[in-house]
């Protein structure tokens, strides 16, 4: 991987140490260009114009997504982020009183919400998995909680607040042996390490561009297998999902373009495309490679320095670090570090509510494969002064 190419294709890294990847990622130029040609196209000719004429590069963003994630292109839908695709697999699982949903203490927070609101609707059962000994989801204890009750098992890959890779492909597994339906939220794992649905086992998967793909804001995909079309029921229907049958019913379109709809930015999701193409061109086994580098780097770097601490879980790890410095709020760590020119996040407690450790917010620091190891020594070098009371928190 030339590091330095990248970084050359990439502005903001001239103006920005980024560590911020977990939650939006740098653009690179092609995915910039791929955005103002298609704006500028719609500016000149007009917007069913432009996307009429781009209607094979449409297209395509399909089928490179579905093979970044192994599917086919029939399988995949778009929408404009994350939380929607999700909500559209979601909430199209058929939930009845006295059924179970199975998750973990690092599910994401919109998601726990829908989950609670769903069971206060149906009377259905939130039933949380506990971790195990590594702080990831105890497989053995989910297994012994499948029962015929269970009609749905919902993880985050990867938290938000962390570093923890869940074992996807152990629950997937599990998930069908039992022939429970799997609801895969790989919003931050897509594009930071290789993500296989058939590896995996998931019936249902959703990702956003923003964060590890570099797409843009405003970009999500859904992909669900073919086989399990069949025991979703969509919970909207309009004229891009559904086709009328001439008198008052309708048929649903092919394929999981059914949970999608007909509007859509094509500006953005021709930047997701290039987004997506580069991450293949690139290949995510390398990409793996090199943030799973970059984030035990950083984590070590920020473990060895007086008065820090990380907190990441899991017997996997990715890039996503999360930090406290001893006797400084997060936020303002954080304020530090953007005053010199260093973007980090801070976790939310709200925004993990299954989370029991009481420890946010944290410092959450999220390299790419963009940086490189003289931002993470300056970025860590930064973080010891903070540490000293060297360099101003507030």
């Amino acid at each position: 991987m030339d590091v330095e190419a990248l970084r050359a294709e990439t502005p903001g890294c001239a103006y920005r140490l980024h560590l911020n990847n977990a939650g939006a990622a740098l653009l690179a130029q092609p995915t910039l260009d791929a955005m103002t040609g298609h704006l500028r196209l719609e500016t000149e000719i007009g917007g069913y114009e432009a996307a009429a004429a781009a209607r094979d590069a449409i297209d395509a963003v399909y089928a490179d997504i579905a093979r970044l994630v192994g599917g086919r292109a029939d399988e995949v839908a778009l929408f404009d982020n994350s939380t929607h695709a999700w909500n559209a697999a979601f909430y199209s699982v058929p939930l009845g009183p006295g059924d179970r949903i199975l998750t973990g203490h690092a599910e994401y927070g919109s998601n726990v919400l829908a989950y609670w609101q769903v069971a206060r609707r149906t009377g259905a059962e939130v039933v949380v998995v506990p971790n195990d000994r590594h702080g990831q989801l105890d497989t053995t204890a989910l297994a012994g909680l499948v029962d015929d009750r269970v009609k749905l098992i919902g993880v985050s890959h990867v938290p938000t607040s962390g570093g923890l890779v869940n074992p996807a492909a152990e629950i997937g597994r599990i998930a069908r042996d039992a022939g429970v339906l799997f609801l895969l939220d790989a919003t931050q794992s897509a594009g930071q390490f290789p993500v296989d649905v058939n590896a995996i086992g998931c019936d249902m998967l959703t990702a956003t561009g923003r964060k590890f793909l570099r797409g843009p804001r405003g970009t999500g995909f859904l992909w669900v297998r073919s086989e399990a079309l069949e025991r979703l029921s969509p919970f909207v229907a309009e004229i891009g999902s559904a086709t009328w049958d001439g008198a008052q019913g309708f048929s649903w379109v092919g394929g999981t373009r059914r949970f999608g709809s007909w509007e859509n930015s094509y500006v953005n999701i021709l930047g997701l495309g290039a987004a997506v193409r580069q991450a293949l061109r690139l290949g995510p086994d390398a990409i793996g490679q090199r943030t799973a580098m970059l984030g035990a780097r950083l984590r070590g770097q920020l473990d060895g320095l007086d008065a820090v601490s990380t907190h990441d879980l899991g017997q996997v790890r990715c890039a996503i670090v999360t930090a406290r410095v001893e006797g400084v709020p997060a936020a303002d760590v954080a304020a530090a570090l953007s005053r010199a020119a260093v973007n980090v996040s801070t976790t939310v407690a709200e925004h993990n509510q299954l989370d029991d450790r009481a420890i946010h917010p944290l410092v959450r620091l999220s390299p790419h494969y963009y940086n490189t190891e003289a931002e993470l020594d300056r970025a860590v070098e930064l973080v010891a002064a903070i540490a000293r009371g060297r360099h101003p928190a507030r």
